[in-house]
């Protein structure tokens, strides 16, 4: 990574590009060092973060319920899982100008994007942690008189979670990703919008930082994400096991 970071410098110093959006590294982090000061860069991270955040719990959540009722209850499959395979395959991107009409420019929209990419993730892998319950460990439920409810919050729910975590990791990264390209888009707020002001502004240095900052905050999340998960469903790694993601 050094060594990379010294290529951009000497590259960017040396005009081996020829292009004068081509910033050396040096030029970037001093860019970045003045919006974070400022508090400007501060500000829109933590917008982007929550419209982020937002959009992850509503999302994740209705793919959690969702998905359990379509693999608990296949007459719920049959009678909108078509509808769930029409809307899965649209690119995000293509619904977002649909959604400005109905939502306006504000954090609905931004949010609704968001909950519609991480739904689908959430929703498969819950499925497949249903169907890889095993069926001894349901009938045992029955046997005790545990009824279809309580079976599915005390026994499904928790054989699943590793799944469901998989599927929110996953998730996660989407999630960003989709936040900023919704402020791309549609937005007068966020890291997304302020992306797309530096470009027409000319001003590389700050682009390229904003570009560091998404990366070094996408790996962050993951590695916070990844520790909260070991904790959350330490049984299962101790058994030596992985969840599908």
């Amino acid at each position: 990574m050094a060594c990379l970071l010294l290529l951009w410098e000497v590259s960017a110093r040396l005009d081996w590009m020829h292009t004068p959006n081509w910033p050396p590294l040096t030029d970037v982090l001093v860019a970045l060092a003045h919006d974070t000061l400022t508090g400007e860069l501060p500000l829109l991270v933590g917008g982007t973060l929550w419209r982020m955040a937002a959009g992850l719990a509503a999302g994740g959540a209705a793919g959690v319920v969702v998905g359990m009722l379509f693999a608990t209850l296949p007459m719920t499959a049959r009678l909108f899982g078509p509808m769930v395979e029409l809307v899965r395959p649209i690119p995000i991107p293509a619904v977002i100008p649909p959604l400005v009409l109905f939502l306006g420019l504000d954090n609905t929209m931004k949010v609704t994007v968001v909950a519609l990419t991480v739904f689908f993730p959430v929703l498969t892998n819950t499925m497949q942690g249903v169907a890889a319950v095993e069926a001894d460990t349901l009938a045992m439920g029955r046997t005790f008189g545990i009824g279809p409810l309580r079976r599915a919050l005390r026994i499904t729910l928790p054989a699943v979670l590793p799944y469901i975590l998989a599927g929110f990791r996953v998730s996660l990264a989407l999630a960003l990703v989709v936040a900023v390209v919704a402020e791309m888009i549609a937005g007068e707020q966020g890291i997304g919008h302020y992306l797309v002001m530096m470009q027409f502004a000319g001003r590389a240095p700050e682009i390229y930082a904003t570009v560091l900052v998404l990366a070094v905050l996408g790996y962050g999340l993951n590695r916070a994400f990844l520790v909260m998960e070991h904790r959350t469903i330490h049984w299962w790694f101790a058994m030596g096991r992985q969840a599908d993601g």
